[in-house]
């Protein structure tokens, strides 16, 4: 039981205080963004060095060091993010006579930089541990991704509960993208998939000896796929989810986050073009090739702008 209950405990711990670390340091003045910045790239850097060393090893431990240096190497991307570091062209609240497409649109331009980021940070983990039996930071990557992307779309297309407590005073524009709805159309589908692939990985964990190299990466996995699924749950359960990061919000309490800008609201019985979108964010479709250049926000201290290829990239 030990054999599988430390995985498990392992994987909630880190991901609860990997969340309120990133929140409390985007709580934190602006003059500090640079040194979170910095010090998040040197542990990013660590991690790849991580997967690469792990890659050819299949001891239990090989499996934890993989899937962590995954989860570091996806905080980076969270806080180059939430730090306005790594966004989208587009910093300003989308027209409200906007169009379905034109919303979608819109809304890609405001993280497109984020979501190549990430394509690339998936390209070099994918490179840095290529033909080894060590796969696991990968599969971890791609959880934390597909399930992201799924949020994502979620919340534009309408959900009742968005944590916008969480989104930065510098990040407020966002929120006109969010939807308010009671539900939408994506959300039954992927509880639908995520709880299928989270059941699918449990048979998988029970193929193999509690304690092993596998035994070990598919737990860690199918707990991380386990939280994504309750994280979409929260998107509809009436929860007071904030309160379990209370401590990593205390750091902006002294500057309130209130915006003019709100959320997009819509109802069943006066739904905008935009609920009524599906299909592929513009995002899904990039090349490898996509060449970004990072700019700091402009409220932001003026610090290093570096220009960051997919190909040689890692929030």
């Amino acid at each position: 039981m030990l054999s599988y209950g430390l995985p498990v405990v392992a994987t909630l711990l880190i991901w609860w205080f990997s969340t309120g670390a990133i929140l409390f340091l985007n709580g934190l003045p602006s003059s500090t963004f640079r040194w979170s910045m910095a010090g998040a790239t040197l542990v990013c850097g660590l991690s790849f060095y991580g997967i690469w060393l792990s890659s050819g090893d299949t001891t239990p431990g090989s499996a934890y060091l993989a899937f962590f240096c995954a989860l570091m190497i996806w905080g980076w991307n969270e806080t180059a993010f939430l730090l306005g570091y790594v966004t989208g062209s587009r910093k300003t609240p989308y027209p409200q006579n906007a169009t379905g497409p034109q919303r979608l649109l819109f809304a890609t331009q405001s993280i497109i930089h984020h979501e190549c980021l990430i394509l690339a940070s998936g390209i070099a983990i994918a490179a840095a541990s290529w033909g080894g039996a060590n796969q696991f930071g990968l599969w971890t990557f791609l959880v934390l991704w597909g399930m992201r992307l799924s949020t994502k779309f979620n919340i534009f297309l309408g959900v009742p509960n968005i944590t916008v407590e969480f989104l930065p005073k510098h990040l407020a524009y966002l929120k006109s993208f969010f939807a308010t709805k009671p539900m939408n159309l994506l959300f039954p589908v992927s509880i639908t998939v995520s709880t299928v692939i989270t059941t699918l990985l449990v048979l998988k964990t029970m193929d193999y000896p509690a304690g092993s190299h596998a035994g070990v990466g598919f737990t860690l996995l199918t707990t991380l796929m386990a939280l994504a699924v309750i994280e979409h749950w929260f998107l509809v359960i009436p929860l007071p989810v904030g309160n379990m990061w209370a401590w990593g919000l205390k750091s902006r309490k002294e500057r309130p986050l209130d915006s003019p800008v709100q959320p997009a609201r819509q109802t069943v019985d006066s739904a905008p073009p935009a609920a009524d979108l599906t299909g592929p964010s513009a995002s899904n479709v990039l090349t490898a090739s996509s060449l970004l250049t990072i700019e700091p926000p402009q409220d932001l201290p003026k610090m290093w702008a570096p220009s960051v290829s997919s190909a040689g990239t890692n929030r």
